[in-house]
């Protein structure tokens, strides 16, 4: 097997790239110019597992909660991480969700992936568009609605997560200076949530 430029053989440059981001894609090798076919034959071996399409990890790796929710994005692209996972992202809840929840188009395919915990979620218009930020995590670009953006969703999908899970999201979300009053304003009117959620923002400011 080959050298990259830095002295390494193949199959130590892989390892290393895993270790650094923990899953990579065939296409993640082509800036190392190592031919793609390297992943199926570390995989034959053993050394790698497949954990879903086109997407490997090291096989004593175990899948974190980050990484399950980098291989949904990365497998449902137009989709953007939401409710119970945003909260985790932005520390909002004590919850660790099980299943990733992703946001989609009402228009979209509903995505047929079986061999990952995914919860859907159908947004549209300013909903769905409104309020998305990207963090990065394993060297991944994940779009997640901004906390404001996250608690007023909550509120209009309470009687799928549960109107507690809400309250509680809003007032940590205030308490950490996640977001300003303005903020949590605007998105409650674009989630037509605003009457529903004028009780609560009234006790944060009393």
């Amino acid at each position: 097997m080959g050298r990259t430029k830095s002295g390494q053989t193949a199959t130590e440059r892989i390892l290393s790239l895993l270790k650094e981001r923990g899953m990579i894609r065939p296409r993640d090798l082509d800036a190392y110019n190592i031919p793609r076919r390297y992943l199926s034959r570390l995989y034959e071996r053993g050394i790698l597992l497949r954990s879903s399409r086109g997407i490997y990890m090291a096989a004593n790796a175990e899948l974190s909660e980050k990484q399950t929710v980098v291989e949904v994005c990365k497998r449902i692209p137009k989709g953007t991480v939401c409710l119970l996972s945003a909260l985790a992202m932005h520390e909002l809840t004590t919850q660790a969700p099980f299943e990733v929840w992703l946001a989609i188009d009402r228009k979209d395919w509903l995505p047929q992936v079986k061999d990952l915990p995914i919860r859907i979620v159908r947004f549209s218009g300013d909903a769905l568009k409104s309020g998305i930020e990207h963090r990065v995590i394993d060297g991944v670009s994940i779009p997640v609605y901004n906390p404001a953006k996250t608690v007023a969703d909550c509120f209009k999908y309470r009687n799928k997560i549960g109107l507690d899970v809400a309250i509680e999201a809003l007032k940590d979300g205030w308490k950490a200076r996640k977001f300003t009053m303005d903020e949590i304003q605007k998105y409650a009117v674009i989630c037509r949530v605003q009457n529903v959620m004028r009780p609560y923002l009234e006790t944060l400011i009393a």
